[in-house]
Order: structure tokens, then C-alpha cells, then sequence
């Protein structure tokens, strides 16, 4: 069989996870160029993966034009998804990107028209779908044991754990925001694709930033990616809190933090359903709370497969989708639904009004 052929730009931080994915799917994936515009990073993921003979290079649109590639992994910092990915495709590549999608709606209206036109695969990070507990809960929902997922909440929330304090992750020109760019594709993504994917039809949202200057360390270990840069920018929100409706009458609520004032670092999406409601945990569990047709009440605590590692099972269903050409479960509208939640809550958040979508 033919190997598929990567070129990948953005080798730290998030790129290592990928090119560690790629290197158990060696079987059908060969990493044969790497581009970075810091020299040190390609050759120390060069040295780690024994990746001896690949072309490196600093300049992204160098590489794609260069390489014979079938697709492009991106890890970039937030602001060069968008245009990566779009000259990627235009150049005949297919696109496997870090999330969040873009920016701004812009950004990511421009991957989504460009996947179309061209007929590349578009796919963004999507990870939490893959856990175990998160396939539980779907399937669950799916044999309509739930009844009709009416609300919900999620959040990532952390005590102390700002990522590359003055660096690009809080620095907006870049990255676009803080926790609710960073953490919240993860937990409302999740969320929606339980809930069926409905249209979000209208946000309203706080953003506070009351952190920038703590002394205090991090005590979390998602903190550790980016780089921390003494005097640098922080012009970012470190706790956003927010509500979605969508066109089914559902609704969400969330909240992300880098930091807040809460006993420790949790992730959690809990969903309500006219049947029953399920909690899905941070430790790769899931809670179930239900009633009989008799009226009596039940909990279930499932066993679900907690060594999932929900990178690589991500990459694994891209390279499947590659292989067979079957359709994906993840559809560039949902970036473009995801982006539009993020800005209107930023938009709410600055008008101290509700915003249409």
C-alpha cells in the first residue's frame, strides 16, 4: 500500500503530539518534511523521531511547492491556520489542522469554500469525540435512551494555568483569545456533537482578565505549551463564561478559564435529556441519570476505555477518511458554526448584549 506523504509545519508544543501519532501510523503515513521558522525545533523533532532524512524548511509555501505531498499537518500558532491551510488546498493538499479552525469567521469561511471547490479533505482537531467515554455517550444518545437533549453545561476550568504567559497564546493578534479560543472548541464542540449538532442561532458572554499579572506558578500541565516570554503581551481574556441557544430550542452553558479562584483544574460536559442525563468527567468516566417506565430512578456508572489517546485516534480517523474516501464525522460548517460561536460571545462580552447569529 501507499504511504500517504506529510509535510508538517509547526514542530513543538502540539506538533510533537502529531508527529508521535505519525509515527504509529508508519504503516501507511511518511513524514518527509518538516517546516519550522525555528531551525532548533525541526532538528530536535528530527533527532526524537529518527526522522534523519527528511527536508526541512522555514518557509511553509517553500515546502508545499517543493514536496511532493498528499496532505499538510498544521500546528501553528492560531493566526496561520487559516492561510496554511488555504494554500495547502489550493496546491492540491489536503489539510489536517490544530484547532481552533481560525480566528475569526473570515479565516475559516476561507478553509471551508476552499475544501469545497477544490475537493481536499479539511479536517481540524476534533479530539475529545474519540475518548471512550465520549463514544459511550454517543452511542447512548443515539439508541435514544436520553429522550430529547434539551440543555447542557461544559467548561474547562484550571486554578493557575496560563499557556506561554506573554507569548503567542496571549498575545490576540495571534491567537485570537484567551481560554475561550483555546479551551472552548474542545468542550463545546463536544458538546454540540452529543447534542446532534444543531445550529447555534444566538450567544451572550463575559470575558474578565484579572490574572495577567499573578505570581503565582502553573498548576496544571496543559500550561506547559507555548513559550513564556518575560515583558511580553498579554491583551487576552483568562476566564470567559457564555450561553448558546440553538435552533431546536436547546441551549449550553459554559465556561474556561486560565485562571480562577476554584479548588483544581476540571473538565466536564453534563447534558439533560427528558430521559435521562449524562455526565461525561475529566477522569474518562461517565455518569448516567435516568428513570423507568415505572417511575423509578436509576444511576449508571459504565466502564469505558480510558487509554484512549484522542490525538491519535483523530489522526487515525483522517488517515481512514484518506484511505476509503468515505465522508468524515467532522464537516468544515462545523468550524465555521464554532468560530461564529467564539467571536459573537467575544462580540456579546465587549456590547454587554446578546448577538444573532
Amino acid at each position: 500500500m501507499k504511504k500517504f506523504r506529510v509535510g508538517c509545519v509547526g514542530n513543538g508544543g502540539m506538533g510533537t503530539g502529531h508527529l508521535e501519532a505519525y509515527a504509529k501510523e508508519s504503516d501507511r503515513v511518511e513524514v518527509v518534511a518538516l517546516c519550522d521558522i525555528v531551525p532548533e525545533k525541526m532538528e530536535k523533532a528530527k533527532k526524537k523521531f529518527g526522522l534523519d532524512n527528511v527536508s526541512c524548511y522555514t518557509d511553509y509555501k517553500e515546502m508545499i511547492e517543493k514536496e511532493e505531498l498528499d496532505f499538510v499537518d498544521i500546528c501553528t500558532p492560531n493566526y496561520l491556520h487559516s492561510p496554511i491551510a488555504v494554500y495547502a488546498m489550493e496546491h492540491d493538499r489536503h489539510v489536517f489542522c490544530e484547532k481552533p479552525d481560525a480566528m475569526d469567521v473570515e479565516g475559516v469561511l476561507a478553509m471551508k469554500e476552499t475544501s469545497e471547490r477544490t475537493g481536499k479533505l479539511l479536517m481540524v482537531m476534533r479530539n475529545n469525540r474519540y475518548y471512550g467515554n465520549s463514544v459511550y455517550m454517543k452511542k447512548f444518545i443515539n439508541e435514544g435512551r436520553m429522550g430529547e437533549v434539551y440543555s447542557g453545561r461544559c467548561g474547562w476550568i484550571r486554578r493557575r494555568g496560563i499557556p506561554g504567559k506573554g507569548g503567542w497564546f496571549t498575545t490576540k493578534e495571534q491567537s485570537g483569545g484567551g481560554p475561550l479560543i483555546d479551551l472552548g472548541v474542545h468542550m463545546i464542540d463536544l458538546s454540540i456533537w452529543l447534542m446532534g449538532n444543531p445550529t447555534p442561532v444566538a450567544v451572550s458572554g463575559c470575558t474578565f482578565c484579572n490574572f495577567a499579572n499573578s505570581k503565582a506558578g502553573a498548576d496544571s500541565e496543559h500550561a506547559n505549551f507555548g513559550e513564556k516570554k518575560e515583558d511580553g503581551i498579554f491583551d487576552v481574556e483568562d476566564h470567559a463564561m457564555g450561553y448558546i441557544r440553538f435552533d431546536n430550542g436547546a441551549c449550553l452553558q459554559i465556561e474556561f478559564s486560565w485562571a480562577s479562584n476554584i479548588e483544581q483544574e476540571t473538565r466536564f460536559v453534563q447534558l439533560r435529556g427528558t430521559k435521562a442525563g449524562c455526565s461525561w468527567n475529566d477522569d474518562g468516566t461517565v455518569d448516567i441519570y435516568g428513570e423507568e417506565d415505572d417511575g423509578s430512578l436509576y444511576n449508571l456508572h459504565p466502564l469505558t476505555d480510558t487509554t484512549i489517546n484522542g490525538h491519535a485516534a483523530n489522526i487515525s480517523h483522517f488517515l481512514d477518511a484518506l484511505e476509503t474516501g468515505k465522508e468524515s464525522d467532522f464537516k468544515p460548517i462545523q468550524g465555521v458554526n464554532m468560530i461564529k460561536i467564539l467571536r459573537a460571545i467575544y462580540e456579546s462580552a465587549e456590547t454587554g448584549r446578546e448577538v444573532r447569529l
